[in-house]
């Protein structure tokens, strides 16, 4: 009996993916549970698995678009794989003995003056040598040939396209305006080496940046309604919960998954649910609702080592928080000049929405809670 392994509905939007890859070969023998392909979407990536024990028969390639309720294989229950036919190595045929002629008398020759060897021209190459772009300098005269090799061009996965496609709808539908500041990192750094050992025990993960600065987003959402919303054509939405959502980057791209609730979560769950995320982005394992809902953003740069950047809109929100790296720099404090672990960061925000006022206001509320981090724990 054969069964066929049909493309899944990973999404309601979702019409089509990219078989990104094979696990098993055509004609491997499979048990129930394996994974058989990883589908590629414009947003999650997908393992899909056997349902029954079989040999498997792959019906679509590697690297092909295949639209949902497509079949990709069929397994042949009960049947074993085939095992490939291994050509005997072939031994050298033994050579016939010939017997041997009588050497011929050859005439004596004259001895001649030896001459050194002429030098020989290189024979040319049986196939031409592609040359890569970018080995030679600028100044290099071009190599002759058709250029292969010079560039490869490539579809973009889903993934990419829609990420493309959102960054440009953000520019063309939001009116994006960035302001800045600048955070002490002090009483953050000195909290977390104080209480870190203890943290972890107890909870089994580290207390890092993140939950702090989610934190802080929390409280100046609450203190900022407007950029805790949205337009929707000429409304406005205002959000009335908190969900947020962390950038993360993985080898296929960017992607946002959503902290639920961050409002009523503790620290420690905040840093549970964020190790759970980076654990199934690196997998290729997050799923799609973890992604959807989320009402503002938090963009970590500096983790690349960026001192300062404009992040932009992940819409339909109409605020994203851009950190950057730690710096030791020299700063005025009480008249003198100190040496201070400063982080820049910058706010982007629809200003349909968001006047300037609500903004400045709401990264100055972020900036005092990461400088006393008491706020956070005292709500004040």
């Amino acid at each position: 009996m054969s069964i066929e392994i049909k493309v899944p509905a990973v999404g309601e939007s979702i019409t089509s993916g990219v078989l990104s890859v094979w696990h098993k070969k055509d004609g491997e023998s499979v048990k129930s549970g394996d994974v058989l392909f990883t589908l590629e979407t414009d947003k999650v990536s997908t393992e899909v698995t056997a349902e029954k024990a079989g040999t498997l028969r792959i019906k679509a390639a590697e690297g092909a678009e295949v639209k949902i309720g497509e079949v990709v294989a069929t397994i042949e229950e009960g049947a074993a794989a085939p095992v490939a036919d291994v050509p005997p190595k072939s031994e050298p045929a033994p050579a016939k003995k010939e017997k041997a002629k009588p050497a011929e008398p050859k005439p004596a020759a004259k001895a001649a003056p030896v001459e050194a060897p002429k030098p020989q021209a290189p024979e040319p190459a049986s196939e031409p040598v592609p040359v890569e772009a970018f080995s030679q300098p600028a100044s290099a005269p071009a190599a002759s040939g058709t250029g292969e090799g010079r560039f490869t061009r490539r579809k973009l996965s889903p993934l990419r396209r829609k990420i493309a496609a959102q960054l440009v709808m953000a520019q063309q539908t939001a009116a994006i305006l960035t302001t800045f500041n600048e955070c002490d990192l002090t009483g953050v750094m000195e909290l977390r080496a104080r209480v870190q050992e203890s943290f972890q025990k107890q909870h089994g993960v580290k207390l890092g940046f993140m939950s702090f600065f989610i934190k802080a987003v929390v409280a100046a959402l609450k203190d900022n309604p407007a950029v805790n919303g949205r337009m929707d054509g000429d409304d406005f939405i205002q959000n009335n919960y908190f969900d947020i959502g962390v950038a993360v980057g993985t080898e296929r791209g960017l992607i946002v998954p959503v902290i639920r609730d961050a409002d009523r979560k503790s620290f420690a769950q905040i840093e549970k649910d964020l190790a759970d995320y980076a654990v199934r982005a690196r997998e290729g394992k997050i799923k799609i609702e973890d992604l959807q809902g989320g009402v503002f953003t938090i963009s970590n740069g500096g983790v690349y080592g960026s001192l300062l950047s404009t992040p932009i809109l992940n819409p339909p929100q109409s605020g994203i928080l851009g950190m950057h790296k730690i710096q030791q720099r020299p700063v005025a404090l009480n008249g003198q000049v100190v040496i201070r672990p400063m982080m820049y960061l910058a706010l982007s925000y629809d200003h349909r929405v968001v006047d300037g006022r609500e903004a400045v206001t709401f990264l100055v509320r972020v900036k005092d809670c990461i400088e006393d981090p008491a706020r956070l724990l005292l709500d004040v």
